[in-house]
Parts: structure tokens; C-alpha cells; sequence
């Protein structure tokens, strides 16, 4: 396989935290990550280790005062502030990325007419299929609901739809079953799995649990302090881990032997 997207010297700097001197902190420090065409990465890691500032980097949407410089490439070609990816995220929380106040087909609707120019009847008819797609029953009705009227579950199923009408390529999840019960992960990850396989995404996944990325991914970032420390297939890392944080988060994973 060869890289979709390749990312060389990735810094990113926020602002001083309020009551401080000024000035700014580095979250990432020269990061480079080659994410191959086609598969599954998972990037796990403590709590501030820098996992979604990293897909928050590649979205272009950072903090305000955050600076990013970067060398990249998407599908070999350089990207500049003037190309649009087709790269589209999925955030831990969808509650907190929908409109409380608009029904799930307003979204869904909204980004099928800005990313593929239809009208708003061709976008309705989009939208509840891709509602279908992920395998939202009676997408009909969903279509016409507030966020506050779902399950977790399918307030995620509808996020991910509504990624999916914007036809990307490479589709960033991060953490999108840390709110879910087991079951409905379950669900979710096969879900992720499944349209990878059908519309040749590749898709970089988020997470601090091992058990999803032994579960989903074909290869694993591992990060600490801002800084990506081991890389390989998931198999080589997990059954011979390099560096010695890979090896205590292993070690700390409850039902090592699933892994």
C-alpha cells in the first residue's frame, strides 16, 4: 500500500493557558505520520497525549491562536490552504456537534447541498440514504427527529452518515464509542469496518482502548507526551512491543490475552 495521506514535521503550538505569563506551548513537536491508503489506523494513548490535537491538526481546526506548520501531501499531491481535502470527522460526542435546536435530515441535508451541489429535494433523498447506510432503522423518521430524540447510538450512526455525504476518502474518527455501551460499540466498530471495505475509505481512528484497535485497525500510532513513540501493523506491536509506554499500556489493558 502506499501513503493517502503523508504528514512530515507536524508542530502545533496553543496559546498560554489563562493566568499564565503569555507566550505559547508546543502540543506537538515535529510529528511525522504516513497513513496508508485503504486501511485502519488506530493512534491510542493517555489522556493529553496529543491524539486528537493530531486529527484536529489535519481538519485545519484548531483552537483559536493555535499555529500549525506542517509539510503534507494527500494522494501525492501538496496540500495548501487553497485545496480542500475530501476528509471528513467523527467526534467522541455528537451531541455537542449537532444543533439541539435543528432536526438530524437539517444537518444531513445542509452538507449534501454544500458538498455536492444538489437540490434541497435531491439532498433530502441523499441524506436518508446514507441514513439507511448505516443501518439507522426507519431512517424516514430519524430524518425528521432532534438529536435529544436518539439513542447514543444512533446519534452516532447519524454523525457518521452525515461524514459520508461529504465523500471523503479519508475519514477521521475520534473516540466515537466512548459514550456507547458495549453492545452498541460492538455495533459501531463493524459498522466502521463495513464501510471501509464498501467505499474504500481509509479511516484513522482515535482511541485510548486497545481493545478497539485489536478489534478494528490494521495498524497502530502510539502516543505520549505529543509525541508519536512506536508505529507498526497491529499484530507486530501488540505481539512485540518496542517501547517500554507501549509495553505498560499493554500491560495496564484489562483482558490482555483478547489483544
Amino acid at each position: 500500500m502506499s501513503a493517502l495521506l503523508s504528514i512530515t514535521d507536524l508542530t502545533v503550538d496553543l496559546p498560554a493557558r489563562r493566568g499564565s505569563s503569555g507566550g505559547t506551548f508546543r502540543v506537538l513537536d515535529s510529528q511525522s505520520l504516513d497513513v496508508e491508503r485503504g486501511a485502519i489506523l488506530g493512534i491510542v494513548g493517555e489522556s493529553g497525549s496529543g491524539k486528537t490535537m493530531l486529527l484536529r491538526a489535519v481538519m485545519d481546526i484548531l483552537p483559536d491562536g493555535a499555529t500549525r506548520t506542517w509539510t503534507a501531501t494527500f494522494d501525492g499531491a501538496p496540500i495548501d490552504a487553497k485545496r480542500r481535502m475530501p476528509v471528513a470527522m467523527v467526534f467522541q460526542d455528537p451531541m455537542t456537534s449537532f444543533d439541539p435546536l435543528a432536526r438530524i435530515g437539517t444537518h444531513l441535508v445542509e452538507v449534501a447541498r454544500r458538498h455536492r451541489k444538489v437540490s434541497r429535494a435531491e439532498a433530502k433523498r441523499q441524506a436518508i440514504d446514507a441514513l439507511a447506510a448505516v443501518r439507522v432503522p426507519d431512517p424516514q423518521r430519524v430524518f425528521g427527529r432532534y438529536p435529544h430524540e436518539l439513542s447514543g447510538g444512533l446519534r452516532q450512526r447519524a454523525m457518521i452518515a452525515m461524514s459520508l455525504l461529504a465523500d471523503p476518502r479519508l475519514l477521521l474518527a475520534d473516540e466515537p464509542t466512548t459514550a456507547l455501551d458495549a453492545t452498541v460499540q460492538a455495533e459501531i466498530l463493524a459498522l466502521l469496518r463495513q464501510l471501509q471495505r464498501e467505499r474504500d475509505l481509509t479511516i484513522v481512528i482515535v482511541t485510548h482502548d486497545l481493545g478497539v484497535v485489536a478489534a478494528l485497525c490494521d495498524d497502530v500510532a502510539v502516543m505520549k507526551d505529543g509525541a508519536i513513540v512506536e508505529r507498526g501493523t497491529v499484530e507486530t506491536v501488540f505481539e512485540a512491543p518496542q517501547h517500554p509506554y507501549t509495553r505498560s499500556l499493554l500491560a495496564a489493558a484489562p483482558d490482555r490475552g483478547e489483544l
